[in-house]
Formats: structure tokens, C-alpha cells, sequence
């Protein structure tokens, strides 16, 4: 097998919800746009999602659960699929990061790590 087989590349923009936010009760909520490129040389796809979220008290929510968005996105090599989401956490910054289990046409699973990325209200990091 060669390591360049599964490769997937996994990129998140986030921004800050303020119309569905309400800091006065701990409700801090994030919009995430993931976009998930296969750079391998075979197709896969994503089963299922395992994210870790921690907000600033340190306070972990796990979230699994098949597919993304009511999907399992199927990606050729080359492929790409974006979507968006959102998370609420009781902190104006937090973090999040998991990973996909992909499914290759071949029958090989494997993971798809997530980089973990900030959730930050505008103004509260420089």
C-alpha cells in the first residue's frame, strides 16, 4: 500500500453567530465550513464523524454520529466536498478538532484527521 493512497486534507473556516448568541446566558454560537479534499489515489467514502470540543473551561463535548450534514459523501481522488455546521459552547472562545472515518472502494478504513482549530468571539483574541 502506498502512504499517498488515503490522503485527505481536511480545512476549517469558523465564524462567530452573534444573532443566535447570547453571552448574558453562556450561549456562545459557531458556524464551522469544512472543506475535505482527497489528495490520494483512491476514492473513499466518509462513514462517520468523531469531534472533541473544548471550551475555555476546559469542559469536553464529544460528538459521533454517521456521516456529515445527513451525508457520506463520496470523494474520487481529487474530490472535494464542503459543508457547514455549527456548534454552541458557554465560553466566547473554545476549541475543536476530531477526525472522519473514511472507507476506501476497496473496503479499507481509515481516519481522516481534523485539525483542531479556535472558536473565537470577534475582539477576544489578537
Amino acid at each position: 500500500m502506498r502512504p499517498d493512497k488515503y490522503r485527505i486534507d481536511v480545512k476549517v473556516k469558523t465564524a462567530y453567530v452573534d444573532s443566535q448568541s447570547d453571552p448574558k446566558t453562556d450561549r456562545y454560537v459557531f458556524a464551522y465550513t469544512v472543506t475535505i479534499h482527497n489528495l490520494g489515489s483512491a476514492s473513499a467514502r466518509l462513514l462517520a464523524r468523531h469531534w472533541i470540543i473544548t471550551d475555555a473551561r476546559n469542559q469536553v463535548q464529544e460528538v459521533k454520529g454517521d456521516g456529515v450534514v445527513g451525508e457520506q459523501p463520496y470523494l474520487p481522488p481529487g474530490g472535494t466536498f464542503e459543508y457547514t455546521s455549527g456548534t454552541v459552547i458557554p465560553t466566547p472562545v473554545g476549541m475543536m478538532g476530531g477526525s472522519y472515518i473514511m472507507q476506501a472502494d476497496d473496503g479499507t478504513e481509515f481516519k481522516a484527521e481534523i485539525p483542531v482549530f479556535t472558536l473565537s468571539t470577534p475582539r477576544t483574541l489578537h
